[in-house]
This record gives structure tokens, sequence and C-alpha cells, in this order.
């Protein structure tokens, strides 16, 4: 897959929210690999202040820890790349915010830092949505090819598209 380019992250995000929007929903982002560029995208829309309440930008296992509440035994259990701790940052970005839907990105960007089991290109992408009963969660890993750029849009479009808001 080539890495989108510009424009359509931009049409990505203006209809992730219109759909924020007219289920009148407040996102949170938290994001490791992708460095804020998911926040970028669903900020750059005009109007996004109506369902874009906050994002944190955790590349550190410590950031992980303090901001969002990630468990320590979590990530030295699984690694901070990882299906446990994508979802640990959805439900603490969720738990520290006013948003009830949550997207959250932890992966190897590279072009170094890739091991025999997380290669360069490994992402896992954690969205949440908090219900009455609790907050919902599920991951998706993707393994994607490219340089570091190409890596984290990547990601950023797999995040946007698999955005649950019911």
């Amino acid at each position: 897959m080539a890495a989108p380019r510009d424009a359509a992250l931009r049409r990505l995000s203006l209809a992730v929210g219109r759909r924020l929007r007219r289920a009148r929903l407040l996102i949170a982002t938290a994001e490791s690999c992708t460095g804020g560029l998911l926040a970028k995208c669903l900020t750059d829309i005009a109007g996004s202040s109506d369902y874009f309440e906050r994002g944190w930008v955790t590349y550190s296992n410590a950031a992980k820890q303090a901001d969002l509440g990630v468990a320590p035994g979590q990530i030295n259990r699984h690694g901070a790349v990882s299906e446990a701790v994508a979802i640990a940052m959805a439900k603490g970005a969720i738990r520290r915010s006013r948003a009830r839907v949550a997207i959250a990105v932890t992966g190897v960007a590279g072009p170094a830092g890739g091991t025999p089991g997380k290669p360069v290109g490994t992402v896992w992408i954690a969205w949440g949505l908090r219900r009455r009963g609790g907050i919902e969660c599920y991951a998706l890993q993707h393994r994607v090819r490219g340089s570091r750029d190409s890596v984290r849009r990547q990601a950023v479009a797999a995040a946007l598209q698999g955005l649950p808001t019911r």
C-alpha cells in the first residue's frame, strides 16, 4: 500500500469529523509511533473543536504509564508495540478525558527499532468507545511497508478508517 497523500488523509478526517459531529461524540487520541499526526489530521479540519477533545503523544513507555495509566506490567509482558498496550492506551485516553471515543496507535515506524517478531512497519491500533456498561475496545495489528513517513501515514489512515461511532 502506498502512503496516503495529504488530500487522502484530509478526506478521511473530514468523513470521521462528520460522523463524530452527527453522533455528538468527542474523540481523544493516544499516539506513539505517529507522533501526533493523527491529532494533526483531525484538527486540520475547521470546526474540529466540535468533536476533538484532546490528544496525547506518549512516545516513551514512561509517558504511556504516567499520562495514560498503562500498567508497567503490560509493557514488560507484551512490549509497547502490542494489542494489550494499544487497548490500555485507548482506555486511558477515554478515562482521562471527556471523550466517549478514542483511537490509540503504537508501532515501529523505523527505519530502526524492529525485531524479528515486530519488524519495522508493525503497528497496533486500538479503538475505544465509552458505553453505559464501561469501555469497549478492540485492536488490530497492521504490517505496512515503506519509509518512516509512509508507515506513519498508513497507520493514521487505518486508524481513521476503523473508527466506530456506534
